[in-house]
């Protein structure tokens, strides 16, 4: 199921000036939006397993690039995660 709030953060972050505030100031950023606490903490903890089925593909992985994972490190983990799915 997806999480509008979780949507709503990861949609508003793909402006440039916004992503930038996220890196600088995460904890405030993530202030405004009503996420459940097990949702921030995957934010928190780069959870991508968790925050996978929770909101669009592409904005999952907006997010992380945005936030400054590396590419590559990024799709290691999705894969992983999908393997999990289907193993």
């Amino acid at each position: 199921m997806r999480d509008y709030h979780l949507s709503k953060l990861f949609f508003d972050l793909q402006t440039p000036a916004a992503a930038g505030e996220y890196r600088a100031h995460r904890d405030a950023v993530l202030a405004r939006y009503a996420l459940k606490p097990e949702v921030r903490a995957a934010i928190e903890n780069d959870d991508v397993a968790t925050l996978a089925p929770l909101v669009n593909a592409y904005l999952l992985r907006f997010y992380f690039l945005a936030s400054g994972m590396p590419e590559e490190e990024f799709l290691r983990r999705i894969r992983a995660t999908a393997s999990k799915a289907h193993g």
